[in-house]
C-alpha cells in the first residue's frame, strides 16, 4: 500500500477496510488481490501541510480512479484529471510544488483540500444512489472540519448535488451548471464540468473553461 500524502481528518475518514458499500468492498477487495502494492482503500481528503484551518477552497470530485487515486491514496493522482487539475490550481495559487503522479512528489496544497463525494473506487467510475447517500457521511464532517472554509469547486453533478446535500440546501435552489455559483449559507459553491480525459477529449469541456471556473473562486476569495 502507498501511504497517503496528508493525515485523515478526525471522523470524516472511512477505515481502510470500510464495509458500508458491499459492491464498492468487493471491487476494492477484488483489486487488492490483482494489485497488492497499490493503496485499495478508501481515500482520505489531502490536506495542506498548514492543516485544516488554512483551507479556504475545497474541491469536491466523483470518486477514486482506478488507476488514479486507487492505485496512489492520494486524490486526482495517478490519472489524467489529476494533471488539469493540479496544473490549475497551481496557476492560481491552491498549490505549489512539482506534480509528478505520486503521492511523495513535491506538490503541496495552500488555502486548499481535495476530496471526493464517494471515497471509494466503483466499477465502471460510476457509484450508485445508494453508495453516494452512504459516503455523505465522510463528506459532511469533513466540510465542517474545515472553519475558514468559504469556497467550493463541485466536480462534476453528482459530486455537486451531494454536495449540496451535505450542506442542507435543496437541489432546485442551486442547481448544476458548468460555471455555475450559487451562494449557500456563508459558502460559494462554484461548479464544473468534471476534468476526466472523457470530457476533455470529447470537447464537453475545455482547458480554458476549467480555467475560468478557477478563476471565479480566486477573484471571489481574493
Amino acid at each position: 500500500m502507498i501511504a497517503p500524502h496528508s493525515p485523515p481528518l478526525p471522523d470524516a475518514s472511512p477505515p481502510s477496510d470500510c464495509p458500508l458499500c458491499p459492491r464498492l468492498a468487493a471491487f476494492r477487495h477484488e483489486w487488492r488481490a490483482r494489485e497488492p502494492d497499490w493503496y485499495n482503500a478508501p481515500v482520505d481528503t489531502f490536506l495542506p501541510e498548514a492543516g485544516p484551518e488554512s483551507v479556504a477552497l475545497l474541491v469536491v470530485g466523483l470518486a477514486p480512479g482506478v488507476r488514479g487515486a486507487n492505485r496512489t491514496g492520494r486524490p486526482f493522482t495517478g490519472d489524467y484529471a489529476g494533471d488539469l487539475l493540479y496544473a490549475t490550481l497551481k496557476r492560481f495559487g491552491f498549490a505549489k510544488g512539482e506534480f509528478e503522479a505520486r503521492p511523495d512528489d513535491s506538490l503541496e496544497l495552500t488555502g486548499s483540500a481535495i476530496t471526493n463525494a464517494v471515497r471509494c473506487v466503483p466499477p465502471e467510475n460510476k457509484p450508485i444512489g445508494a453508495e453516494i447517500n452512504t459516503c455523505r457521511r465522510f463528506l459532511t464532517p469533513t466540510i465542517e472540519a474545515l472553519p475558514n472554509l468559504r469556497a467550493l469547486v463541485t466536480l462534476g453533478r453528482i459530486a455537486h448535488d451531494s454536495t449540496l446535500r451535505a450542506l442542507g440546501a435543496k437541489l432546485k435552489h442551486a442547481p448544476f451548471s458548468h460555471g455555475g455559483q450559487h451562494d449557500i449559507g456563508a459558502l460559494r459553491v462554484f461548479s464544473s464540468y468534471h476534468c476526466s480525459r472523457y470530457n476533455t477529449n470529447t470537447g464537453r469541456l475545455t482547458e480554458d473553461m476549467f480555467v475560468d471556473v478557477f478563476r471565479a473562486v480566486r477573484e471571489h476569495l481574493d
